[in-house]
């Protein structure tokens, strides 16, 4: 068995890896690296054994601004096995070195852990923090709307295509804990561009997820751009029909999948979430306990 690391740009080193999330998670990177996404902040520690992965976990560097000061975290992510080897500590064994390789080069390490694996990641010095999820307030939903409202920016052609691209790297600050090197990873979720839409009035781009719930993920624009405007030119009636999403009025909350700004939080009503059904946030570091005492939600688009 032999551990190899940092192999992304390598074809048949990540086809082993596509192979064991195939399988796993159901997805793999070929289109993401392929399509010149990957920028070298996801980094994968895997057991290889006779030309297979049989167990990665991975590192992703992230750079947060966290009101208005630069953290360098380290989240987990992809942590698997392949079902044939479980219950031989090899997850164990590549999280202590990926722990041992970052903890003190960092401010912290964290990932969104399913609900079965709490006892794990607490034998391995982890913590659990609670976050603050957003909801904007239903009158800032049904008030006057603007003349312009945002539309799917996937049918505007290449231009505008590239226009996002551009912003996603260069734009300005719109939340309170705003992941500096997004570029990858929001690719990751919007290269298809079925959940982008664009204002031209206000020169802004949205994510906006419509699959299950309504769920504002991201703002992006050149200046930054009030909430309350972004809000002036969403309407929900509409895009909640043509999305297809489950059936929901114009009325409903509508969450953010980001930590508004200060100025922007009169706009919104906060909750304590500890991550409900779906994970559980653990931690390592001491800096990481400010994520709940500052009131902050990792950005969606941010999970890895």
């Amino acid at each position: 068995m032999e551990l190899i690391s940092n192999y992304m740009r390598d074809d048949a080193k990540r086809h082993m890896l596509n192979a064991l999330t195939q399988k796993t998670f159901g997805f793999d990177f070929e289109g993401w690296v392929t399509n010149g996404y990957f920028e070298g902040d996801y980094i994968p520690y895997s057991f290889v054994k006779d030309g297979e992965i049989i167990a990665n976990v991975s590192a992703n560097r992230m750079q947060f601004l966290q009101n208005g000061v630069r953290k360098n975290y380290i989240q987990i992510g992809t942590v698997m096995t392949d079902e044939r080897f479980r219950k031989q500590g090899l997850a164990a064994q590549l999280m202590k070195h990926v722990i041992s390789e970052y903890e003190s080069a960092c401010d912290g390490i964290y990932l969104f852990g399913n609900l079965g694996a709490t006892g794990f990641y607490e034998k391995l010095g982890f913590q659990t923090v609670n976050e603050y999820r957003y909801f904007v307030k239903d009158e800032y939903l049904t008030g006057e709307k603007a003349k312009d409202s945002f539309l799917p920016a996937g049918e505007m052609g290449p231009d505008i295509r590239k226009k996002y691209m551009e912003l996603v790297r260069t734009g300005a600050v719109q939340s309170s804990f705003e992941q500096i090197n997004k570029f990858g990873l929001q690719m990751f979720y919007t290269a298809w561009f079925d959940n982008v839409y664009y204002a031209k009035d206000i020169d802004c781009f949205i994510v906006l997820d419509l699959d299950e719930r309504t769920a504002l993920q991201a703002v992006i624009c050149e200046k930054r751009v009030p909430l309350k405007e972004v809000l002036r030119r969403l309407d929900l009636s509409t895009l909640t029909e043509e999305g297809g999403a489950a059936e929901q009025s114009a009325t409903s909350a509508l969450q953010l999948g980001f930590t508004p700004l200060p100025e922007d939080r009169e706009l919104c009503v906060s909750e304590l979430y500890d991550g409900a059904d779906d994970y559980r946030l653990f931690y390592r570091g001491e800096e990481l306990k400010s994520i709940e005492r500052e009131k902050l939600y990792f950005p969606e688009l941010s999970h890895a």
